[in-house]
């Protein structure tokens, strides 16, 4: 019998990959895939996406068949088991409740392999899908609750390995982290009224032992305030004496750029208050320090890309202030304090945003010298959280009520779904907030996987992800893939230093290489050819293809400028250090 690995861990791209035979091989024996014929090509296997399995199912069905196969599937949770094998699928309304066409094409195109395949392994950060749904493929039992079922961790024909936090924490993979915990008071009107009027609502606390139906409005109007000013300066502080701290211990200058002395990600609520907060840290710098140190980077931002990839590969800046483009896939080691001035309070999307604090900085010393700091608002939704990752593991597949939901028009889930957490959809206007007392907490590792608890009921996993959603995502990548590029040539004075300037040449010089077409006017296989494309080209080596266009020559005037800023560089004034 061929046995299956489930491993709880979650790795950094989500690439399902299939290897030719079922044993280790090298890295250079293996392709990537875009559905052309013969995706192996002659070697042990090929790495390819969900999205091209669904798109040609029988190419590589056939392909699997072939060979005795060990296929490698990654984040498995995105795939949700079929309808019409849910066991409570037609309990109580008679028929199978809908499920997303997408994750249903990814699930259909994976059952065949996993059916197929000599060997499987299945790799996954979180056991739980947000939708309650069971995952493909994996073993449920009856779980501790009415209408529940859990993975079985005991299955016959199956090998389980977990990676806790607390594994990771012990062989220093990731960080400790410490909480702060700012509590205040907010106040605020309903809709439609002025500050004059009886109807004022509140001080009402942040804290407190469970929520209530003040806390989302409380909360909604303390990110707004005072109060996130208060715990915007609080990370400051703690920023600034750290990056104190690491230069006296290394004997540096105040005016000498290094890497390791630790930077702040400020994670706002939404793009106006992102840009407010970005005001606040600026003012409270020399204006030249002010404008090297903090950098914005929100999608209406046209710098955007550009500050993402100076936050991740240089010394500066030493802060970056955000909404969501940082959620996910920020690999910056150095950032070393969390402001989450965030009113998300989903298990995996905080999971992701401490996360960016989490990791070992190779430039910031000893282990034993680094821990992550998270700044929050104390609400009970918080606290919550960051309990839930001490002790459970989300491994519960719940079955939802959807009667509600097939009634409910698309138009209306839709506006329901986009303005859900603005302010609970009360219309309130905040008025006032601020701070009363900050505690400080250090995170405990919580339970190895084996030992988890049965009563979870954490609300995790990743939305299924439609093919708009992808190529929205590879656009991204791409940008910040030209961004990198752009930061790492003007860091090596490869070319001279243009500000945005850079970034939006090499962009056109992609668009030349690919048939000048732009990245909007991509299809999905032309986004994830040019994304592997910038993987193994350097764009400064095709700067010939915009030899004749005006705009984007280097006038003699750019030249002289490069040369004069290498003789006699502009002095540094002030640092937040």
């Amino acid at each position: 019998m061929c046995r299956a690995t489930v491993s709880a861990f979650k790795p950094k791209k989500p690439l399902p990959i299939r290897s030719g035979e079922p044993r280790l091989a090298t890295r250079s024996q293996f392709v990537q895939q875009t559905n052309e014929p013969d995706p192996s090509r002659g070697l042990a296997g090929y790495i390819t996406t969900y999205q091209a399995i669904a798109a040609a199912p029988d190419l590589h069905l056939a392909e699997l068949r072939r060979h005795r196969t060990l296929l490698v599937v990654d984040e498995v949770h995105h795939l949700p088991t079929l309808s019409e094998y849910e066991p409570a699928a037609s309990a109580s309304s008679g028929q199978a409740p809908p499920l997303n066409e997408d994750a249903s094409a990814w699930s259909r195109a994976l059952l065949p392999l996993l059916e197929s395949a000599a060997l499987r392994l299945l790799l996954s950060g979180t056991l739980e899908r947000a939708d309650g749904r069971r995952i493909l493929w994996l073993p449920y039992r009856t779980g501790p609750d009415a209408g529940t079922q859990e993975v079985d961790l005991g299955a016959p024909g199956w090998a389980i390995t977990g990676y806790s936090r607390t594994q990771a924490v012990a062989e220093r993979a990731v960080l400790p982290i410490t909480f702060g915990a700012l509590d205040g008071e907010a106040s605020w009107l309903q809709a439609g009224r002025t500050a004059t009027d009886d109807v004022r609502l509140g001080p009402h606390r942040l804290s407190g032992p469970y929520p209530t139906e003040t806390t989302r409005p409380a909360l909604f109007t303390a990110l707004r305030t005072g109060f996130a000013r208060e715990l915007l300066q609080e990370a400051f502080r703690a920023t600034r004496n750290l990056r104190s701290r690491r230069r006296a211990e290394r004997g540096l200058a105040a005016d000498e750029v290094v890497r390791g002395l630790g930077k702040l990600l400020v994670v706002a609520p939404d793009q106006r208050s992102a840009r407010r907060y970005c005001e606040m840290l600026r003012r409270w710098m020399p204006p030249r320090q002010a404008e090297r140190e903090v950098r914005l980077a929100i999608s209406n931002e046209r710098g955007a890309p550009e500050a993402l990839a100076a936050f991740r590969l240089t010394a500066e800046p030493a802060i970056l202030v955000t909404v969501a483009m940082a959620y996910e896939g920020l690999d910056a080691p150095e950032v070393a304090v969390v402001a989450a001035l965030t009113r998300i309070r989903s298990r995996p999307w905080l999971e992701q945003m401490i996360a960016r604090a989490t990791r070992v900085d190779p430039h910031a010393g000893p282990y034993e010298s680094q821990r992550a700091l998270v700044f929050h608002p104390d609400d009970p939704l918080f606290v919550r959280f960051r309990r839930s990752i001490e002790t459970k593991q989300g491994m519960l597949a719940r079955q939802r009520r959807r009667n509600a939901e097939a009634e409910t028009p698309s138009w209306l889930a839709e506006h329901l779904a986009a303005h859900r957490d603005e302010g609970e959809g009360r219309g309130i206007t905040p008025l006032e907030s601020n701070a009363l007392g900050l505690r400080y907490a250090t995170l405990k590792p919580g339970p190895v996987f084996e030992e988890a608890r049965r009563d979870r009921q954490a609300d995790q996993a990743h939305l299924i992800e439609p093919p708009s959603a992808t190529e929205r995502r590879l656009r991204a990548r791409i940008g910040e893939a030209v961004a990198a590029q752009a930061v790492e040539d003007e860091a090596s004075l490869r070319v001279p230093h243009l500000g945005e300037g850079l970034y939006h040449r090499y962009n056109a010089v992609l668009k030349r290489v690919f048939g000048n077409k732009g990245r909007a006017q991509m299809t999905l296989p032309e986004l994830e050819a040019a994304l592997a494309w910038l993987e193994r080209n350097r764009l400064f080596d095709y700067l010939h293809r915009l030899e004749g266009e005006p705009r984007y020559a280097w006038t003699a005037a750019r030249r002289r400028h490069l040369v004069w800023s290498q003789l006699f560089p502009h002095p540094v004034s002030g640092r937040i250090d």
